[in-house]
């Protein structure tokens, strides 16, 4: 219930009004049955929009630690993650992939919508970052279409650490269901996995029209950060 009240009449009104988003190819969501929704990720505003512009109901695997936050921010965003439906999954460990496979075969085996990002986390930097198989594998285990998705302008709406965004339009992309049929029983081929991860992510950059790093997102993130600390460290000597 509270899932429509914040839809239509707390946070759905707010976001439309301060992102004007402008939606295209909405008609390639299913009306009915499961599927899944697979896009960029860009900002934190993101979990918020999609929702609040689709007909149907979708369900997102969300980072744990979004339910963990501490202080005033950190309840806040944790009721309003619960309150939507959301799932937390710990991404931490071994068996953290396999926890979020298993989350999200529940929510579609219901005849859901799966929202997921196959990047794994947000983009630090605007650009498009290698997807990872899990939602190849939740696609063929539970032979269900997948509908790219691509966010535009929500970087710049709301990068990494803007708390309040800034009041500017977007756009939502949804392109043609992709339909995996043809590799029914091949979900544990790991070449399969890469083939239709990557089918995904190509579909999802044509909508976007971002520039693709063929590395994931989490090793980029890491490497800029060390890099970072280095240069605190052993910063370098001004020019003379």
């Amino acid at each position: 219930m509270f899932y429509y009240l914040l839809k239509y009449v707390l946070l759905g009104p707010l976001l439309r009004l301060v992102f004007r988003p402008r939606i295209e190819g909405l008609e390639n969501v299913p009306a009915s049955g499961a599927a899944i929704v697979a896009g960029n990720h860009l900002s934190f505003s993101d979990h918020f929009l999609m929702p609040a512009i689709l007909r149907r109901r979708i369900t997102f695997l969300a980072k744990a630690e979004y339910f963990t936050g501490p202080g005033v921010k950190g309840r806040l965003t944790a009721f309003f993650f619960r309150s939507a439906g959301q799932i937390p999954v710990d991404r931490s460990g071994k068996e953290a992939g396999q926890a979020a496979i298993r989350e999200g075969l529940g929510v579609l085996a219901k005849d859901e919508l799966l929202g997921i990002y196959p990047e794994g986390t947000r983009s630090h930097d605007g650009r498009l970052y290698k997807g990872k198989v899990g939602v190849a594998v939740m696609a063929l285990k539970a032979g269900v279409p997948v509908v790219p998705c691509a966010m535009i302008g929500t970087f710049e709406a709301q990068p990494p650490g803007k708390v309040i965004p800034n009041i500017r339009p977007v756009a939502i992309r949804f392109g043609k269901p992709l339909d995996f049929s043809r590799y029914d029983g091949m979900e544990n081929e790991k070449a399969v996995l890469r083939a239709v991860t990557d089918e995904i992510m190509y579909a999802i950059l044509a909508l976007s029209e971002q520039e693709y790093v063929d590395q994931y997102a989490a090793v980029a993130k890491a490497e800029q950060a060390a890099e970072k600390k280095k240069e605190r460290r052993f910063p370098r000597a001004p020019l003379t």
